[in-house]
């Protein structure tokens, strides 16, 4: 086994639990039934993790790509485009659960599930976006 696979393959696996995370622990606040704020709370700070290890193995993606090629991943067109709608989404998502922590005591009840509605969004629009990736890429 090459280093490099080994490397790639170490940031995926990264990848993939964050990936799950981010869309399981949103879709788990309110499915089957609504969680109480204390689960609602235990359940950001998973999203938060989740979406930092996103946004860190995206980037490690890129510097394993540095580190053996010394240039960036080659991609182009589609692949850009998906590359950024994830970006975004994990910005979006970083951001959400963030204010979710800090504020949502603040919050009417309705204003938390939109919350709530937007962390899934944002984390399964980014898994699509990741299959568009990969296929273009």
């Amino acid at each position: 086994m090459s280093a490099e696979n080994l490397a790639y393959a170490l940031v995926q696996v990264a990848h993939n639990f964050g990936a799950a995370t981010v869309v399981g622990a949103a879709l788990a606040a309110f499915w089957p039934s609504r969680q109480t704020t204390d689960a609602q709370r235990r359940l950001g700070w998973l999203l938060l993790a989740g979406w930092a290890v996103q946004a860190l193995s995206g980037v490690l993606f890129g510097a394993v790509s540095l580190h053996f090629y010394g240039q960036p991943p080659d991609i182009h067109g589609v692949a850009i485009a998906a590359l950024v709608v994830k970006i975004g989404c994990a910005v979006a998502g970083l951001l959400c659960a963030a204010s979710l922590l800090r504020f949502s005591s603040q919050w009417s009840e309705a204003a938390r599930w939109r919350c709530w509605h937007a962390l899934a969004a944002f984390g399964v629009v980014a898994l699509t976006a990741a299959a568009f990736l990969r296929w273009y890429a």
